[in-house]
């Protein structure tokens, strides 16, 4: 729908009234199945629809009776930063056989109930599409037995599935991330970042397992996010003589005076004649053949537990709306749909066409066809491993092209989670294209000093999960200082400009477009990484560093928020970073479960101030005991964060207690997240690619000049894809004196934080997701993990 049909829902019109909604959870659980099933309730009672609880699965379902219950808003309060689920999940093998079918219908009709919301696999999925097949029949079976009257043929006549895919192995095809994927890469990520410490210290090889039986997806993302020597995965066997060519690897990282090696292992990993290669095998053949110091860690259902990352937050909030919205759409004909993410887009999927790709997968593995499999495991798969490849595994110099062009990696405005991973990934591919790589110390200040060295490949090994800036960074702009900077460019002969960074980055690479009019040596392919937590860069709806900003936030509003458990009535004023941009306030909002957002984007006054402490005070009076509310740090200039606390304090005496915290530079610092250093691996490569493609293109007569507008670019994530922007083209997108985007995204997530918090407020529908084919879901240059 285009973006002018605004088409909204209000709560007044309780447009799903007169309709049941079931929600369940089933087969393997999954960390943000909870957030999942707290919006489908939340949703399915905004829209005045009647919700149930399925507990246990489809077992829940055949059982019947105190396995299904109706749902309130209270049911679902606290859950959302819980992991597995709530309501239970169990294999089912009543529900496989045709009576237990039967008895699933009954109890359903019975409740009214003809909308099913199923949270799980591919078998979970699949079985929700037989019953819905089968329904009609089973409700003509339960006439002629008596259970039912022929009445209720008529008034359920057919029963309405959509799926949301809760598995940690995200390993369902059509979607680009699983419910649970981020969270269990989290645990994996934790495990290798604590293994590499006791690795350095005693100059060990860890051989690591992962779940993953019949997808690798979890063992290579995490083997990109560590920088791992080598990993193993089912999609892709290594080549007949892999352990010689292993050993080789790891001895030659050793060489090079690296302290530890990392090997990582699916669990359902085998060679190119189907034989399984499991972690104790690959222990074996490192202990005999190096002598090595090697041990074998396998992670197990660590992997399956704990709390969800903020990513599954969302992305369950994201889909449970978005699944209640589908139910409600169904008519008798449309299939039962999968809803998904693409990119940061909703879209709904024929649910059996997923089915059916997802087991063309396993077919085509059965079968040795194994690029096939990669293929079809869909394009963020296989650039996931092609980068892997990329940056893990050295040419030798006899194999690289010679391209005599040299290419200068800088850091520019704040530090931000992920940089690194940028940098390291820029450089390795870099010199694997042949080109000459140069770090530039201290961003702007440091060029203009001098602060240029070369840098190797060795030189950014393990840099993955390191914080901050290893380079250094620095706001300084160039224009103070184009001269000098210009005769640093001239003196180490630099051909192109990658800078990794914020609004200054964005800032610079304008003057300097502006300085080649006086300076041919800025006329080269010069381009923009974003990386800032306030995630306020025009042309990319997300930037590096976001992502560990908002988990920062969400474990702290965990914590804050569970200090007053078994206290009396309490709500939190918590201030977040961003400047002027309210994306972690209002998205750290939504992850955490907040009551309100603060932010400079959407203007608040006193008025709304006392509705939102009557909303508190109203809540308070039932069974909910603690109130969260963000505040963007710029949000206001009069109402400030001491402002606020003190109002809700006075406004709230007799019902609950105020506390106050300010998050600060908490919310930059930390190891980043899988996430930031995926995103910013891939694409810090994708930019490195283009600058040699730009190099070759304007190189003429034995120099390299670039000055059309469009060798000036920044590398966004718009929608569904990482898109090169000339920066020219961005200044009429940008609010210069906030440092904004003009228009943002995330704006259309804060009517969903509020409806999840109890606000009888709108919610504009144009923007959800339409029924869209598997085949056709993915364009030219989707890259479907940096999804949000």
């Amino acid at each position: 729908m285009a973006q002018s049909e605004s088409k909204k829902i209000f709560f007044e019109n309780l447009y799903g009234a007169g309709k049941a909604i079931a929600v369940l959870t089933s087969g393997g659980d999954a960390q943000g199945m909870n957030a999942a099933v707290r919006a489908v309730v939340r949703m399915g009672l905004y829209v005045g629809a009647k919700v149930y609880f399925i507990r246990e699965g489809y077992q829940g379902m055949v059982d019947g009776g105190e396995n299904i219950t109706e749902a309130t808003w209270e049911s679902v309060s606290s859950m959302l930063q819980v992991g597995g689920t709530v309501i239970g999940s169990a294999r089912c093998k009543d529900f496989r056989t045709h009576e237990g079918r039967l008895k699933a219908a009954l109890n359903l009709v019975k409740l009214g109930i003809t909308n099913l919301c199923v949270i799980g696999g591919d078998g979970s999925l699949t079985g929700a599409n037989l019953f819905r097949e089968e329904w009609s029949g089973l409700l003509a079976e339960l006439v002629e037995q008596g259970s039912i009257e022929q009445q209720s043929v008529q008034t359920y006549s057919a029963l309405h599935i959509v799926g949301m895919v809760g598995s940690i192995d995200n390993d369902f095809c059509g979607t680009d991330m699983t419910i649970g994927t981020d969270s269990a890469l989290h645990r994996i990520i934790e495990v290798v970042d604590a293994i590499m410490t006791t690795a350095q210290s005693h100059q060990r090889t860890f051989v690591l397992e992962v779940m993953g039986r019949h997808c690798g997806y979890l063992a290579l993302v995490s083997a990109l996010a560590c920088g791992a020597d080598w990993v193993l995965i089912p999609e892709m066997p290594p080549e007949d003589g892999w352990e010689e060519k292993m050993c080789q690897k790891l001895s030659a990282t050793r060489s090079r005076g690296t302290r530890l090696n990392i090997i990582i292992v699916a669990e359902g990993s085998i060679d190119r004649h189907g034989k399984p290669i499991t972690s104790s095998i690959v222990k074996d053949l490192v202990v005999k053949c190096l002598g090595f110091d090697t041990r074998v860690t396998i992670l197990g259902h660590v992997q399956r537990g704990g709390t969800p990352s903020a990513f599954d937050r969302i992305l369950a909030s994201r889909m449970g709306v978005e699944a209640v919205l589908a139910l409600l759409e169904t008519t008798a004909n449309t299939p039962a749909c999968v809803v998904s993410l693409c990119g940061n887009q909703s879209v709904r999927l024929p649910l059996m066409e997923c089915v059916q790709m997802t087991q063309e997968v396993q077919k085509a593995m059965d079968e040795k066809k194994f690029e096939e499999a990669v293929k079809l495991r869909g394009r963020s798969f296989e650039n996931n491993l092609k980068t892997y490849k990329l940056l893990a595994h050295r040419k030798p110099e006899s194999e690289l092209p010679i391209s005599n062009f040299n290419v200068a990696v800088l850091n520019v405005g704040a530090p931000a989670a992920g940089m690194n991973a940028a940098v390291r990934s820029a450089v390795r591919v870099g010199i694997s294209e042949g080109h000459k790589m140069f770090a530039v110390n201290d961003g702007f200040e440091g060029f203009y000093k001098g602060q240029i060295k070369e840098i190797k490949w060795a030189d950014v090994g393990g840099w993955t999960g390191q914080g901050g800036s290893l380079l250094g960074t620095k706001r300084t702009l160039p224009a103070k200082h184009v001269g000098k900077i210009a005769e640093q460019m001239r003196t180490h002969n630099i051909n192109a400009l990658l800078v990794i960074g914020g609004f200054e980055a964005f800032l610079s690479l304008l003057e300097l477009l502006t300085a080649r009019g006086k300076y041919d040596e800025f006329c080269v392919p010069m381009i923009m990484v974003p990386a800032t937590v306030s995630n306020n860069i025009p042309g990319s709806d997300l930037s590096i560093g976001a992502d560990t900003a908002l988990n920062a936030i969400t474990t702290t509003c965990d914590r804050i928020k569970q200090s007053a458990s078994g206290t009396k009535r309490r709500v939190f004023i918590i201030e977040t970073m961003g400047g002027y941009c309210g994306y972690l306030a209002t998205v750290a909002g939504l992850a955490a479960g907040a009551d309100a957002a603060y932010i400079y984007e959407e203007p608040f006054d006193i008025r709304d101030l006392q509705a939102n402490v009557e909303h508190l005070t109203e809540k308070m009076k039932t069974s909910i005991q603690r109130g969260l509310v963000l505040r963007n740090e710029n949000s206001n200039e009069n109402y400030t964060t001491d402002f606020i606390y003190q109002l809700y304090t006075e406004e709230g005496k007799g019902v609950f207690d105020c506390r106050k915290n300010v998050l600060g530079h908490m919310q930059q610092g930390g190891a980043p997240s899988p996430f930031d250093r995926n995103f910013g691996t891939k694409i810090s490569a994708k930019a490195m690619q283009w600058v040699t493609k730009k190099l070759v293109e304007t190189f003429r007569q034995g120099r390299v000049f670039a000055n059309t507008e469009d060798s000036c670019c920044l590398l966004g994530m718009r929608r569904r894809a990482l898109i090169f922007q000339p920066v020219v083209q961005l200044k009429g997108e940008t609010d210069f004196v906030h440092r904004i985007p003009k228009e943002q995204w995330w704006l259309k997530l804060r009517p969903l934080m509020k409806i999840l918090a109890k606000y009888k407020t709108s919610y504009d529908v144009s923007d959800s997701g339409q029924l869209e084919h598997v085949v056709h879901n993915r364009p030219k240059d989707s890259d479907a993990s940096v999804a949000m």
